[in-house]
């Protein structure tokens, strides 16, 4: 059969549609464009905000439209949390995130069936990480490695919880294994991912942290590059930086979540940090890398949030010099604690979200300035608009002139600032 697939969301979701393509594959199917004739669509959506719940489900009405015969498949977060609403779109299967070779059996059978299917089992019931095969099918270059689904933090403004489940992490042992694989297939970088990877191996109850995997990934991927994820602040102790500082080929980028820079919109989120114990991790990756790029998420307008508390997060941001945000209004989500709290209005979510951008391309800018002479290993990755672009160790972007650069990792001098990327000239 013809399958075509979208996805929305996060790194996870993205990881989950390449261990499905590559099922696919292997048992004869051909993968198609989602714009193009299909024998089935899948859409593995997301729900993380009211304008994910909107994507996926245009998309499944752009999915059906394409082929009225079509199967359509829908999987991922929104369709765990909202099956009813899936199926009021005319949905052929729908599951959730659980079991991705489940759902591509159930798939197989809906296609010679011909009747609808709802398989969506209860998250918070999950105990067993499901193994998928890191990697996906494209050039070979960058490849995820899910390490850990699931969360427990239960964040007042946060559904995923309920659509991902208790913490699951991925055995060391296999991850290792799987690192060995995708440093035979060639692949020049892995980037570890999860719903919290910041909770890896508390399901073990052996004592076994973060810095452990991340210790055994980095020896096994041995000229590779690897990448973390999204970590919590608590994770960056003294150490945790200390081990991961002794590792040659852990990329010094951080995405440390934040969320706010205010004391009191933090405790109505239900963090588990201050600014103060923030401040502190900012300053142990400071000491222990050279210029490391910390990245982070913003959510402004969050309920009750006062003009004077987003100052505080404005001047706590300035405070940090990230070298790059994300910045989200805040979205209602329905069955969170904070859907129940007072709202700021959209005029002023949206008046805050612009001033929060600002400062944060001011910073972005600055850390791209301190860049500027700097020589950096960067894996070049495809040519895009007359440059041939990679991204340094810091996760910046670079280009470069230069032809069949493809994954190769060449030092490079950074001599100038382009249209928000570094501008660079090949050393050898």
């Amino acid at each position: 059969m013809r399958a075509a697939i979208y996805t929305l969301g996060c790194k996870v979701n993205q990881y989950e549609t390449q261990a499905m393509e590559r099922e696919l594959t292997d048992r004869g199917h051909e993968l198609v464009p989602f714009d193009g004739p299909a024998d089935v669509y899948i859409i593995n959506t997301c729900t993380v905000t009211a304008v994910s719940d909107k994507k996926s489900r245009q998309m499944i009405r752009r999915a059906r439209k394409q082929n009225e015969k079509a199967v359509v498949a829908v999987c991922g977060c929104y369709a765990q949390t909202k099956p009813e609403e899936v199926r009021a779109l005319d949905a052929d299967l729908i599951a959730g995130t659980g079991d991705r070779m489940q759902f591509l059996d159930l798939l197989e059978s809906a296609v010679r069936e011909q009747e609808p299917v709802v398989r969506v089992d209860r998250a918070l019931g999950r105990r067993v990480f499901e193994v998928l095969p890191a990697g996906g099918l494209a050039a070979r270059t960058r490849a995820m490695l899910k390490v850990e689904d699931g969360c427990v933090n239960f964040c007042s403004y946060c559904i995923i919880p309920y659509a991902r489940g208790p913490v699951r992490s991925l055995p060391l042992e296999t991850a290792v294994e799987e690192v060995r694989r995708l440093r035979e297939e060639g692949y020049r970088e892995i980037v570890m991912t999860g719903i919290e990877i910041s909770s890896w191996g508390s399901d073990f109850r052996d004592g076994s942290g973060l810095i452990d995997l991340v210790e055994a990934v980095c020896r096994t991927a041995e000229g590779m590059r690897v990448r973390l994820g999204s970590l919590e602040p608590r994770t960056v102790t003294e150490d945790f930086c200390r081990r991961a500082a002794a590792l040659g080929n852990l990329c010094p980028h951080f995405h440390l979540s934040m969320q706010s820079g205010c004391d009191g919109t933090l405790r109505r989120m239900n963090r588990k940090y201050d600014t103060s114990r923030y401040i502190q991790s900012l300053e142990l990756l400071n000491v222990y890398f050279d210029r490391p790029a910390v990245t982070t998420d913003l959510i402004v307008g969050f309920p009750s949030e006062t003009e004077e508390e987003f100052s505080a997060t404005l001047d706590f941001v300035r405070r940090c010099g990230f070298a790059e945000m994300h910045i989200f209004p805040y979205s209602i989500r329905p069955g969170t604690p904070a859907a129940e709290m007072e709202q700021v209005p959209k005029a002023v979510k949206e008046d805050r979200a612009a001033r929060a951008a600002a400062a944060a391309r001011e910073l972005n800018r600055a850390y791209l300035s301190g860049c500027v002479g700097q020589v950096y290993d960067v894996l070049y990755e495809q040519e895009c608009g007359g440059l041939y672009q990679g991204h340094a160790p810091n996760y910046m972007v670079v280009g470069t002139a230069g032809e069949g650069l493809h994954n190769q990792i060449r030092p490079t001098r950074i001599t100038g600032i382009g249209d928000g990327l570094l501008l660079g000239e090949i050393l050898a």
